[in-house]
């Protein structure tokens, strides 16, 4: 199965397991080696008192779109560490996406860029995910 084969299925895998993002209305919109970018609308339900996106719904798409980037390989992968900087509001019926790019990868630890964007292409965050590989795969491969 080659790379790009194998992040597809792993994601397929892993998607159909995931109630969070699911529950969320994320659309994983696409994956590739070390790449995932998902997208959510911002509902009602979503805001804060201030009547913007809750930061929480924010980190949250960053977090699935790194879980999908660093899974992608085919090797069960958890956060290790993760920040956010938020950049701009974001607010109801807004269309975020969460691009993440695979930064580094070695042994059993990953770095991870996620930026996420609104439906005009301004930055609403930034997130740095740490990853780490455990044991088991998504899909298993025949020897």
């Amino acid at each position: 199965m080659n790379p790009q084969t194998l992040a597809e299925a792993a994601s397929r895998a892993m998607w159909e397991n995931d109630s969070a993002s699911q529950a969320l209305g994320m659309e994983l919109i696409k994956v590739s080696p070390g790449h995932a970018e998902i997208l959510m609308k911002i509902r009602a339900d979503m805001t804060n008192g201030h009547k913007t996106c809750h930061g929480g719904f924010i980190f949250s798409l960053a977090d699935s779109a790194f879980a999908f980037a660093c899974n992608s390989h085919n090797q069960k992968t958890v956060a290790h560490h993760c920040s956010i900087t938020y950049i701009a509001p974001a607010f109801e019926a807004d269309s975020l996406t969460a691009c993440a790019n695979e930064i580094s990868r070695s042994g059993r630890s990953g770095i991870y860029d996620i930026t996420i964007t609104n439906q005009s292409n301004e930055i609403i965050a930034h997130f740095r995910g740490h990853s780490r590989t455990i044991k088991g795969v998504h899909v298993a491969l025949a020897d």
